[in-house]
């Protein structure tokens, strides 16, 4: 990753970090990628503890990693440490912002599946189920604009739009699994035709 930051952050920067990951984990309706813009926001544009190339591949190296989506937040935190010059930093920068994710979505995450579970049959339940799915959707999407917005290149991908475009149609509209998907990327990607 590209280390051209120096920082210099004291305990009450630490802790502000800690509290923004924690609000964001209330939000995270979705998974915590459904908070990346915000992320950014905070992290990129509004405190510069990181560049645009270090959040975009954080996001990117935790995603095409095997293990949890949530891996980016560790990510980010880690070269939120090492932008301060300090290995020991970066462990400080994932337990900061892993234990601001983690502590509580989970903790509500728990109490209230087995509220929900419970009380399944209620139609206040059923309707909030339902209502959440449009505010999923319109945070991937917006994730997915702040990573593809990040270069200049848009005028000229218009290839990899279309194919977005077909692979939302196909997922949305037919039974084809999106492994399917996914290898039909890789392999028009081998050959660079995308």
């Amino acid at each position: 990753m590209n280390a051209a930051l120096q920082l210099s952050l004291g305990l009450s920067d630490w802790f502000n970090l800690f509290l923004h990951y924690l609000s964001l984990s209330l939000l995270a309706v979705g998974g915590a990628i459904t908070t990346a813009p915000d992320m950014h926001r905070y992290l990129v544009v509004q405190e510069h503890w990181l560049t645009e190339s270090q959040f975009n591949a954080s996001i990117a190296i935790a995603q095409a990693s095997p293990g949890p989506n949530v891996l980016f937040v560790a990510l980010m935190g880690w070269n939120v440490g090492l932008n301060t010059g300090s290995s020991a930093a970066g462990f400080l920068g994932v337990v900061a912002t892993m234990s601001g994710m983690l502590l509580p979505s989970t903790t509500l995450t728990y109490l209230a599946a087995r509220w929900g579970h419970e009380n399944r049959g209620l139609r206040a339940v059923r309707a909030f189920k339902l209502g959440l799915a449009p505010i999923v959707i319109a945070l991937l999407i917006a994730t997915g604009w702040i990573l593809t917005s990040a270069h200049d290149q848009a005028a000229h991908d218009w290839p990899l739009w279309a194919l977005t475009l077909v692979c939302v149609l196909l997922v949305w509209r037919t039974r084809i699994h999106m492994l399917w998907l996914l290898a039909a990327g890789a392999t028009l990607g081998w050959f660079g035709w995308v």
